[in-house]
């Protein structure tokens, strides 16, 4: 055999990269500096990671495409606060690009490096700056811990496949269970991917239109009783491609969410058989999505909706 072989290398398409990294759970922390004018900044940040314990180093990484990486990059000390399942609120304050000042009305104090400390973290890290690096489209911040203390004993805030853990675990239970009725779920559905189909007929490209149909495709491929996980997996693929078609990101977050109830009660509350009667209802989704027809997308998905409960059971 040749010493030499030949490689092949995948381009990466980066939506996917985004949505398998997504597989690996996370916590979720605020990392916070002081300006040139020693006031406090901060950001949401859940690459945070243990580098070394002699001597005690860690590590997150910044966009360079940060509004906050001069600062960050001049700052000699920084703080990781690692935030608790009770302060999602502040991970989303600290995330959002609307709100100039992000410590407004939020509770914290200075700590020995007079870096911010937020209140209530389950622990945070007080370090000085021991090396930078870039790497791609970041920069990687490594910081020698010279404080840390612990604080609330509450759960970790887990970031897990663009959610949070905390919601998506409370959902399953809920799921499992049997406390979220079909009626109300259904209801969901309309409101959501209805103002989802609204905004794709406006906002979609060719190709996301072109990915919706794909997975339309696999669903009908997939029709035999030993196929249901194949099935399910098309279905979510079929919602999942609305919803990156409608281009917000709040949506798609709701959507992420329902996503997972709609893989919780197929796989393990209500049997899902085929249905091939449904078949043109949902093609007639795509065909009016083409036709940029926002009425007659979010009518086909009610359509739809509607010829699936009147079934005695239910299809993907």
């Amino acid at each position: 055999m040749s010493a030499a072989v030949a490689t092949q290398i995948d381009t990466i398409d980066p939506k996917l990269f985004r949505q398998l990294l997504g597989c690996f759970p996370t916590g979720v922390a605020i990392v916070t500096t002081n300006d040139a004018d020693g006031r406090p900044v901060g950001l949401t940040c859940n690459s945070f990671s243990s580098v070394s314990l002699e001597p005690p180093l860690v590590l997150f990484s910044l966009r360079k495409a940060s509004s906050l990486l001069p600062t960050f990059t001049s700052a000699g000390s920084f703080a990781i606060n690692i935030l608790s399942q009770s302060q999602d609120v502040l991970s989303g304050r600290f995330a959002s690009s609307k709100i100039a000042d992000k410590f407004e009305g939020v509770a914290w104090r200075r700590g020995p490096l007079a870096t911010p400390l937020i209140d209530d973290c389950l622990a945070s890290f007080e370090c000085s700056v021991h090396a930078r690096h870039e790497a791609g489209d970041h920069v990687i911040f490594i910081g020698e811990v010279r404080h840390m203390a612990p604080g609330a004993t509450d759960h970790a805030l887990v970031f897990y496949k663009g959610a949070y853990m905390m919601l998506a675990e409370s959902l399953r239970k809920l799921v499992l269970e049997g406390q979220l009725g079909t009626d109300d779920i259904d209801e969901a559905y309309r409101a959501l991917y209805g103002t989802l189909l609204r905004l794709a007929c406006a906002r979609a490209s060719d190709a996301e239109l072109d990915a919706i149909e794909q997975a339309v495709d696999r669903i009908e491929q997939n029709q035999g009783e030993k196929a249901l996980p194949q099935r399910i997996e098309a279905m979510a693929s079929f919602f999942s491609s609305i919803a990156l078609a409608g281009h917000n990101e709040a949506l798609q977050l709701m959507a992420k969410t329902m996503t997972a109830v709609l893989r919780e009660r197929m796989a393990l509350v209500i049997p899902a058989h085929p249905r091939t009667d449904v078949f043109p209802l949902r093609r007639k989704v795509v065909e009016r999505l083409r036709a940029r027809d926002a009425d007659g997308a979010a009518g086909a998905l009610d359509e739809f909706i509607t010829a699936l409960r009147a079934g005695a059971t239910v299809e993907t």
